[in-house]
């Protein structure tokens, strides 16, 4: 009696250290969790000291340790343990693998068999789990033939582990001959294989398994449905996801969390974030978790909607729901613009607070905040005062330096990721290459276009897209065709870079075939890809045929007309001197026309002295505040062409009284030791001296001579 009521403390002990949390809201470790632990180990010394007691209740304390205590008590228990069994090895195998320590649940696994046990299906249940865990298919076949030896790799239980594995380390062909060789078959091999093929991305399989399911009279349930919604994730397949919705609710699962926390998920990436909204809406309270709360906060972030993910954070706190480091990720990517900035430094603050300032995925979220509401010094700080930095966080600076035009400043973290032999993958290298095209540095270019050939990611479309994009705007368009031949063309992306390039390079009948091309491929055309087809259109004059490009991008290939295009089509129009239907156009436009669509029409006028409508769009701009030095440089110098001077003087007034300064151009020079960067006038560079003595040797032999040899006749100048 005394030794069962020792055993009931334990296990109440064990499963209040489990609900106790392991660190206080400092992030410091709790003081009370490791007196428990202390106190539970001298109640499992007193039992041990008691040799009365059987394999049965040995198993119950070990099993009790296994679930809820570190895996090391559990380990310790195990080996002093005077008598084990099968049960004793599976509880601790299955501890060890349902706590992430898969290669001590392998090496238990061979000391079992070593010790004469005879594994089962829930030895080798667990055994696969810790494979698939690792990610070693290796481990996974040695089980597989363990359980063939043992006859248990067609036994239900076992063989929808097998499954699961294959599925899990990449192994679809081999994870679907297990799925065939099962004798029984029940949800949760059905469910394996659905998921196996969804990590594959292969939507057609999913479909014919789930299909083939429900005629062999199984039916599905929310994990069934969790596989089908994961795979549904692009726009494409929108009305795809309402049907597997559908299909949600006819099986009377509208009211589970896990299908509607999936739900939730794919509406959101297929784009209907008011549709995620509507399912979290429709469920009770009782029925919504954590993870709801944090599907949608992902929807809020995925569409940068801050204010509303804000509303879901604290209505969190409200209901004492615990915040993890996924929701604190999560609401501060949805503040990650410039309006939001205000709520994004606070919940900085709330995450100091929580102790979430050294979990990297947070901490990659602070820096994507600070980077893309231009504030790149805090971001840069946020990144230094990272513990631990992954792949992802180097890649957050790249990013946010190179589109702040720092793009010194990002070739300089590349040069130290290459330097600390990091992993450069895709949008590293992508950044790179970005960078080098805005300082127009062909040398480091190549030596980029190198490391992705060495690295083998020169077919990825963002590499591909970049590569073009360089060789495009160093000056060599057979370099950048070159690169658009060796590239993957099954998606718009490289196929958007070299349009762009034939276009500002001012072939704009080249570019148009190329778009002609694509559709010919069955591609279908994004709305990067019409900002490039009417800027082609806008550079040789094709204004009608830009028009109906705008006109079709809706009505034919479903995308929605942008502030760009409108910007596009403005400076189609301006460039042909047809400015009365371009300030028509912006009068017709569906939303306010921002800054960058009145500079465009403002650098129109300028081009033809259009002097009264000049003055109409920049006192709109200046109405406007919208603080850029464009618009009264371009808006004085049509005052300028016109000889109005006093008009000039007064919008070289209204800058200083505004703060507005004119932004010097710069220009940057790659010589065989670096980087040299000069402005207009500036005598800074350190060789200035010598700069300017090559800059008279130049201009003298640059002089037109006397005479010159032309058609074989001479002709004299004076």
């Amino acid at each position: 009696m005394i030794c069962r009521l020792s055993i009931e403390k334990t296990r109440r002990r064990l499963e209040s250290d489990e609900e106790e949390r392991k660190y206080d809201g400092r992030g410091r470790k709790n003081p009370r969790r490791k007196g428990r632990e202390m106190r539970g180990g001298r109640v499992s010394r007193l039992i041990k000291c008691n040799s009365s007691i059987d394999a049965y209740t040995w198993n119950t304390i070990l099993t009790a340790y296994s679930r809820h205590g570190p895996t090391w008590d559990a380990l310790q228990l195990f080996e002093e343990m005077p008598v084990r069994d099968t049960v004793s090895w599976n509880a601790t195998i299955a501890g060890h693998a349902s706590r992430g320590d898969n290669a001590s649940a392998l090496a238990l696994l061979v000391r079992m068999v070593r010790a004469g046990f005879a594994p089962d299906q829930h030895t080798l249940g667990s055994a696969l789990k810790a494979a698939a865990g690792a990610g070693r298919v290796v481990h996974g076949r040695q089980v597989h033939a363990l359980a063939l030896k043992t006859g248990l790799a067609h036994a239900v239980f076992s063989g929808s582990a097998l499954v699961d594995m294959y599925a899990k380390c990449g192994s679809i062909g081999d994870s679907a001959s297990a799925f065939e060789a099962l004798r029984a078959r029940n949800r949760v091999s059905w469910n394996a294989m659905i998921a196996g093929h969804a990590r594959s991305g292969d939507r057609a399989a999913v479909f014919r398994v789930f299909d083939r399911m429900g005629r062999e009279g199984v039916g599905p349930d929310e994990a069934t449905f969790a596989g089908l919604l994961a795979l549904l994730d692009d726009p494409a397949v929108y009305k795809l996801t309402t049907q597997v919705h559908a299909k949600v609710v006819k099986h009377g699962l509208a009211s589970d969390a896990t299908a509607c926390n999936a739900t939730i998920a794919s509406y959101s990436e297929c784009g209907l974030i008011d549709d995620s909204i509507k399912v979290f809406a429709e469920m009770d309270d009782g029925i919504r978790d954590r993870v709801t709360y944090n599907s949608v906060l992902a929807a809020y972030a995925y569409h940068c909607d801050g204010d509303r993910a804000i509303e879901v954070f604290v209505g969190m706190r409200k209901l004492g729901l615990e915040q993890d480091a996924y929701a604190y990720t999560s609401v501060i990517s949805a503040c990650a613009q410039r309006e939001q900035l205000k709520q994004g430094r606070s919940l900085h603050g709330l995450v100091t607070k929580r102790g979430f300032e050294n979990t990297t995925t947070v901490s990659n979220a602070l820096v994507t905040m600070y980077a893309k509401s231009d504030m790149v010094n805090d971001a840069m700080m946020c990144f230094e005062c990272m513990v631990s930095k992954d792949s992802y966080s180097w890649n957050a600076i790249l990013t946010g330096l190179s589109q702040s035009g720092l793009s010194e400043d990002a070739l300089r973290i590349f040069s130290q990721m290459r330097a600390a032999r990091l992993e450069i993958d895709q949008y590293s290298l992508s950044t790179a290459l970005r960078s080098c095209s805005d300082l127009a540095l062909l040398r480091s270019g190549r030596q980029v276009h190198a490391l992705a050939v060495l690295t083998g990611f020169r077919d990825s479309d963002y590499v591909s897209s970049s590569l073009i994009f360089m060789y495009s705007k160093c000056g060599l368009i057979d370099d950048a065709k070159a690169s658009f031949d060796e590239s993957c063309k099954d998606s718009p992306v490289a196929w958007n870079s070299i349009i762009f390039a034939y276009a500002q390079h001012g072939q704009g009948h080249a570019a148009l075939e190329l778009f002609a091309r694509m559709r010919e491929r069955g591609l279908r055309p994004n709305h990067v890809t019409f900002i490039a087809v009417i800027t082609a259109c806008s550079h040789i004059g094709l204004v009608d045929e830009g028009s109906r490009y705008l006109e079709s991008m809706e009505r034919d290939y479903g995308v929605p007309a942008r502030m760009e295009h409108y910007a596009c089509a403005v400076d189609l129009y301006g460039r042909a001197g047809r400015l009365e239907e371009a300030e028509a156009l912006i009068k017709s436009m569906p939303f306010e026309a921002d800054a960058m669509v009145l500079v465009t029409l403002l650098g129109a006028c300028r081009m033809h002295g259009e002097v009264e409508m000049a003055m109409r769009v920049g006192q709109r701009m200046m109405e406007m505040d919208a603080g850029e030095h464009a618009t009264y440089v371009l808006l004085g110098e049509v005052y300028a062409r016109c000889g109005r001077w006093g008009e000039r003087k007064a919008v070289r007034r209204a800058m200083r009284e505004r703060g507005v300064a004119k932004v010097p151009g710069w220009s940057w020079l790659e010589a065989r030791e670096g980087v040299h960067a000069f402005n207009a006038e500036d005598r800074s560079h350190p060789r200035m001296a010598d700069v300017y003595r090559m800059v008279v040797e130049l201009t003298a032999e640059a002089r037109v001579p006397d005479c010159v040899d032309r058609d074989a006749e001479v002709y004299c100048l004076d």
